[in-house]
């Protein structure tokens, strides 16, 4: 199912997407907040976790977010999951609703960070989770 749900990307790796993004393209995070809070996010990153990615991208659904319009058929999207195996089913499926620009990072956002590439890390709270004085 991998390998069916690829066949239609030209998938990126981290230089190629953060050149996408900086040239108009959008960068698409699906990880749950755990893995974001855990490792970081990537600076102006649109967050959309994967249980809503569709609705949420497709420019004729109601429920879609409000920056999205039908550019969004030909913009460069490029899907960041963990590893980048969830983000190229989102990827294809995201293709599949008309939007030919849907790609995915491979690697996903742990290759973007052992490239060296931006990360914002929240600060953990510390042990026992109260707040330090």
């Amino acid at each position: 199912m991998l390998a069916t749900a690829r066949d239609g990307l030209r998938r990126v790796g981290p230089g190629e997407a953060a050149a996408l993004a900086g040239d108009g393209g959008i960068l698409v995070d699906i990880r749950p907040a755990a893995q974001r809070a855990r490792d970081g996010e990537i600076p102006g990153a649109a967050i959309i976790e994967r249980n809503v990615l569709e609705w949420r991208l497709d420019p004729t659904s109601p429920a879609r977010l409000s920056a999205v319009d039908e550019s969004y058929y030909h913009r460069p999207l490029v899907i960041v999951c963990d590893e980048g195996y969830a983000s190229s089913f989102a990827a294809a499926s995201l293709q599949a609703l008309g939007l030919l620009g849907a790609t995915d990072l491979a690697g996903g956002f742990q290759a973007w960070a052992a490239a060296g590439l931006p990360v914002i890390v929240s600060q953990p709270f510390p042990p026992g989770g109260g707040s330090t004085p």
